[in-house]
């Protein structure tokens, strides 16, 4: 049961299996203001590179948006834009199963439920619950083991670290029917001020050897190309989904001659001629980030 009419809107199920078999990675962009979501659309579909745009249950609350109003400018751009490119509409961090309902019948086609603060037999059970609620609606689901800390609590409140165990990871997979796990192998929510980025790919060597899930990297912001590189290309297949949002945001900000941020509505308020210039930055960042980091330029096809 698909959840749009829009041939080219999948879900990760379907965009996944491909960038792992490719050998890159997609992003899953997060414009954060709703004004924005149309210039991570335009990049995509000017390198003719698949796409996943994402909001997280935080962004929602910090830039004052809900599902349905995001979807609704998602649809409104891809007709206006006509994007053909594949793209997934994915609520991220989430932990209110009403809130994922919501977005899947608002149109999102992926949602992911984080638990990770939970006892594992915990996040298993209410995981495998919303895998039992989207699959029939056409959604798919990611999950979260192991916790990725947060420099800034704006896609998640964590402030602790806790690296995936691979042996538990494949034991979440085979009870929950998830289509992708975030792992936590060092990267960090936010900007990184007094840690240095880092990955563990011996960390995703095990996990891979153990679960053929999809594995996603939260906190790409800030890392350098070489270490999502090195993400991408374990045997088997690596991480084949890498959010940004941090990234985006400072290109915006920077692009203003701003540091704090705004609200949805502060952004709209600005004169046309800031937003283009705010547009221009976001677009030339994702450009960026596909062409440098991802490898999913020319993917489309």
């Amino acid at each position: 049961m698909k959840v749009n009419s829009h041939e080219n809107v999948v879900t990760l199920r379907e965009v996944l299996p491909l960038a792992e078999a490719g050998g890159y990675a997609i992003g899953s962009f997060s414009p954060r203001y709703t004004a924005m979501i149309r210039h991570v659309l335009r990049a995509g579909q000017q390198i003719r590179s698949p796409l996943i745009v994402q909001i997280s249950a935080n962004e929602m609350r910090w830039f004052d948006s809900q599902p349905a109003e995001f979807a609704e400018e998602f649809y409104r751009c891809l007709a206006e834009e006509r994007i053909t490119v594949p793209v997934v509409l994915h609520l991220d961090h989430t932990k209110d199963p009403d809130v994922i309902a919501g977005a899947i019948a608002a149109g999102f086609t992926s949602v992911m439920i984080d638990r990770s603060e939970l006892p594992l037999t915990e996040n298993i059970a209410l995981s495998r619950a919303i895998v039992e609620y989207a699959h029939p609606r056409g959604a798919s689901v990611e999950a979260e083991l192991g916790r990725i800390f947060s420099a800034d609590k704006l896609e998640t409140a964590e402030d602790e670290e806790l690296f995936t165990v691979p042996e538990e990871a494949a034991c979440f997979v085979a009870e929950t029917g998830v289509d992708a796990l975030a792992v936590s192998v060092g990267t960090a929510h936010g900007v990184y001020v007094l840690r240095r980025p880092r990955i563990d790919v011996t960390r995703l060597r095990a996990i891979r050897g153990l679960t053929s899930v999809h594995l996603v990297l939260h906190g790409g912001s800030g890392v350098p190309p070489e270490m999502i590189a090195s993400a991408i290309r374990v045997a088997g297949g690596g991480v084949s989904k890498v959010n940004i949002a941090t990234d985006l945001e400072q290109a915006l900000l920077q692009a203003l001659d701003r540091e704090e941020r705004m609200s949805n509505v502060e952004l709209e308020g600005l004169p046309a001629a800031q937003r283009h210039i705010a547009g221009a930055a976001v677009e030339a960042t994702v450009t960026d980030k596909i062409e440098r980091f991802l490898g999913s330029a020319g993917r489309a096809g």
